[in-house]
């Protein structure tokens, strides 16, 4: 009885990649490197000057101040008669209210797109999303005559009040995106719960819509924080100020500025936005991740 050997199955070597030259890698590297730096330095600069006596800021280029002073933030805070938190508690309330505005007002008209049937929907739709190619400084005029014919101007009425009619196309559109990757048998179970239009989307959908939320209320409060041109056209008692145009104060076109105190400010006003987004990173990373890009 013959025994046959069997012959081991060739095992082929899965082929090597070829590795990238090391010079390559460094230059890319040295390029990130350098654009980081550029990106970087001016506000390394700023946070230098505003340590720095004013007479040193524009004469000393350097990152490290000669002579360290904190002079700056203690003029700087009383600097216009009225203490600069009144400005940062002033751009605190308007922020809070556009960000609550926009997540009602935003969610309740993507449920409607994204959920209810009516007539003319997809014209409206499309209407809304053509308004993200209309330039805010088209409208800026019309609103503004008709905030000053109802005596809104001095007030944070133009402001916050549009917040909650539904505005801001691009939020609107990111949540339309979120529910459609949400299973419509969520919302068939509810209705046959009782649950009517609205108690589907209080109980259903919003819980659900935690990601899509979170992007919309940071990027509202960061776009209302550093709002300037709104606060500067409708607003014109200092008390009533937000932080940007509190730091706008500082700069004179007729005679000196005050350099050192605006660079000091500017620092403690640009604080709440790092926090916010240090603190809320994980859920813009994942609202955006999982919003829109399915």
């Amino acid at each position: 009885m013959t025994s046959t050997a069997t012959q081991p199955a060739a095992v082929h070597a899965p082929a090597l990649r070829p590795q990238r030259r090391p010079w390559r890698r460094i230059v890319l590297h040295g390029i990130v490197l350098l654009g980081g730096i550029a990106m970087v330095y001016p506000l390394l600069w700023m946070v230098a000057s505003a340590f720095k006596p004013e007479s040193d800021i524009f004469s000393d280029p350097g990152l490290l101040p000669a002579t360290f002073t904190t002079e700056n933030f203690t003029q700087g805070w009383d600097a216009l008669g009225i203490p600069f938190s009144t400005f940062f508690l002033n751009s605190f309330v308007i922020a809070a209210i556009s960000v609550l505005g926009n997540l009602l007002s935003c969610s309740l008209a993507a449920y409607a797109f994204a959920r209810l049937d009516f007539r003319f929907k997809k014209t409206l739709f499309a209407a809304m999303l053509a308004t993200l190619m209309l330039p805010f400084h088209v409208t800026l005029v019309p609103q503004y005559i008709l905030f000053q014919s109802i005596d809104w101007t001095n007030t944070y009425f133009p402001l916050v009040v549009p917040k909650f009619l539904a505005v801001d196309a691009f939020f609107i559109f990111l949540m339309v995106q979120f529910m459609r990757g949400l299973p419509r048998t969520l919302d068939d179970a509810a209705t046959v719960d009782g649950c009517g239009p609205f108690g589907v989307f209080w109980r259903i959908i919003l819980p659900l819509m935690r990601p899509a939320l979170a992007v919309a209320a940071i990027f509202t409060f960061i776009w209302t924080w550093n709002d300037f041109l709104g606060p500067l056209l409708y607003i014109s008692d200092r008390e009533l100020y937000t932080a940007p145009i509190a730091l706008n104060a500082f700069l004179d076109s007729t005679g000196a500025s005050s350099w050192g105190p605006m660079f000091a400010m500017s620092i403690l006003s640009i604080l709440p936005l790092f926090l916010v987004f240090l603190f809320a990173q994980k859920h813009l990373i994942n609202g955006i991740a999982t919003t829109g890009l399915k």
